[in-house]
């Protein structure tokens, strides 16, 4: 909002309209230091093993591994890569000031579909000479990634942009997340709220509410981030495009009795489809006919 070179204004008086100090103008961020960011590659790796360890146990593992180092350091450092131990406290995710929490819906609830329940989440991606935040959506029956996003800050706009490109795709029932203020925001609540889709969200400390897309994540670091070096987020984001993809085409699951989330998700929105258009044969009401096509996404 500031111009440097306005014909009348001067920098100070622009300051002063909009109440800013003039050294809040200049001043540019200067980043993590290289021993912070060693530092951060560190606990996320201890945190991706162990997410139950809290500041002080981080604290203690890194002093058992040479390192001299204070929890307000290790505290702050988590606070920026956006790490919380799982044990229950208070204020856990905590939503923003005005932020609507809604409850868990998934309890008990069988989930054998595609499309019945989606997921999403943010983990820490380090770099060379930064970091950078990942989101991704996930269908909770397939694994199937049904999109993601990676920036350089925990602002919504990337979470919202992993969720306009996964509604592309479909429409959950129900959409399941934790309650950081990315999620409980008005922005992302309202576009699903929009339509008509169920919100759910974890309980206080419980990441396993939402366990298949930390599950997610445990691959996504071993598999790929902790193999490779990223120099920047143009890198990254390559590389991780290259990982998802095969994470979702290639990749068998011994859990999707050693299918790919591809198969699993495109076969069940089929037979779906099959199941609607049998019923509404049933029901008399007329269906149109068309050669079956091949999603892209397994191609």
């Amino acid at each position: 909002m500031i111009e440097g070179s306005h014909p009348s204004l001067s920098v100070r008086r622009q300051c002063e309209l909009l109440s800013l100090s003039r050294s809040g103008f200049y001043y540019e961020p200067t980043g993590e230091s290289p021993e912070n960011l060693r530092l951060m590659r560190r606990l996320d790796g201890e945190y991706t093993r162990r997410p139950y360890y809290g500041v002080a146990r981080m604290t203690e593992w890194l002093r058992r591994k040479g390192e001299q180092i204070n929890p307000k350091r290790v505290r702050r450092l988590m606070r920026v890569m956006g790490l919380e131990a799982i044990y229950p406290k208070k204020r856990l995710s905590v939503p923003g000031e005005g932020h609507k929490r809604y409850p868990y819906l998934l309890r008990g609830l069988p989930v054998d579909r595609p499309d019945q329940v989606w997921c999403a989440d943010i983990t820490y991606i380090g770099l060379r000479r930064g970091f950078a935040y990942l989101v991704a959506v996930l269908d909770w029956h397939s694994r199937y990634v049904l999109s993601w996003a990676l920036s350089g800050s925990l602002e919504t706009g990337f979470c919202l942009e992993a969720l306009e490109d996964a509604l592309l795709e479909a429409r959950p029932e129900i959409f399941n997340t934790d309650q950081g203020v990315q999620f409980t925001s008005e922005a992302f609540t309202g576009r699903l709220e929009r339509d008509g889709v169920r919100i759910s969200m974890d309980g206080r400390g419980r990441v396993f509410d939402n366990i298949f897309v930390e599950r997610f994540w445990r691959s996504v670091k071993y598999e790929e981030v902790y193999l490779n070096e990223y120099g920047d987020p143009g890198e990254a984001r390559g590389r991780l495009r290259e990982y998802i993809r095969f994470y979702n085409r290639q990749r068998p699951h011994q859990a999707l009795e050693y299918r790919t989330p591809a198969e699993v998700y495109f076969a069940g929105r089929s037979r779906r489809r099959q199941e609607g258009r049998v019923a509404r044969e049933a029901a008399g009401t007329p269906v149109a006919l068309r050669a079956p096509s091949v999603p892209a996404a397994i191609t």
